[in-house]
């Protein structure tokens, strides 16, 4: 089955504007995103949807599928769903979330992904990796806890499932930011109001719980590496140049 890869490129960030079209590597960051998915044997076409002209008129310049989406919308999800809709996407297309800011994804990843959602009856796919009970403990990476049958019950900033005897030996994982919906569930997703858990944790993936739908999580051994700083993208740009001037 063939999915579409719809990529949520915000040109505002609050640590680092701009960052989608950074180009001290040669090439802006989404280029980089766009490249990192289209090998995926799962994807059939890769679009961008942004709500600012800059972003847009980069895409367009190097070649690239671009959807002009709202200003209103609160999270890459509902901005999928808009830009879905201007696709006019049958209801059964696999829909691909693959973050703007993460530019190494693994096309293994896309395709798990989407083999993940089209054998299931749940309404979306996600990843997760293993992590360290002291990565368990930043705010600042999304924990997921799932059922024996690989469907989520929670996902949280804060440190899940609690460790409350401290016996250790509990498995914490991480959550990627990667989803897989059916175009049908992305308008679903657009009526539904957002939700306290939601609110609270600033996780826009609560509100598919909170409404009583289903997410299977799939677990890989990658783990996300987004640019969500000045320096993270220096690590970027310096890990690239290094890969250039390798001889080939």
């Amino acid at each position: 089955m063939k999915a579409v890869a719809i990529i949520p490129a915000r040109y505002d960030s609050t640590r680092l504007p701009g960052k989608v079209l950074l180009d001290r590597t040669g090439k802006p960051l989404i280029l980089h995103v766009v490249e990192s998915i289209q090998s995926a044997l799962s994807i059939d076409r890769v679009v961008v949807a942004t709500d600012d002209d800059r972003v847009r008129d980069a895409v367009l310049a190097f070649g690239g599928q671009v959807v002009l989406t709202g200003s209103d919308c609160k999270n890459g999800t509902e901005r999928l769903a808009e830009a879905a809709e201007k696709l006019d996407l049958p209801d059964e297309t696999i829909v691909v979330n693959v973050q703007g800011d993460e530019p190494e994804m693994p096309p293994q990843c896309v395709d798990r992904v989407v083999e993940l959602l089209a054998g299931s009856d749940a309404d979306v796919a996600t990843l997760a990796a293993p992590m360290s009970e002291a990565e368990a403990q930043l705010s600042n990476m999304t924990k997921v806890v799932f059922d024996v049958h690989g469907r989520a019950m929670y996902f949280s900033r804060a440190k899940i499932p609690c460790d409350r005897d401290s016996e250790g030996g509990v498995n914490y994982f991480l959550h990627h930011g990667i989803y897989a919906y059916r175009a049908e569930f992305l308008r679903v997703y657009r009526g539904l109001a957002s939700t306290p858990a939601e609110q609270a944790e600033k996780l826009e993936q609560l509100r598919v719980l909170e409404h009583g739908y289903k997410i299977i999580v799939g677990v890989v051994d990658y783990r996300p590496c987004r640019i969500d700083t000045p320096d993270e993208y220096e690590q970027f740009v310096a890990k690239v140049t290094s890969q250039q001037g390798r001889p080939k």
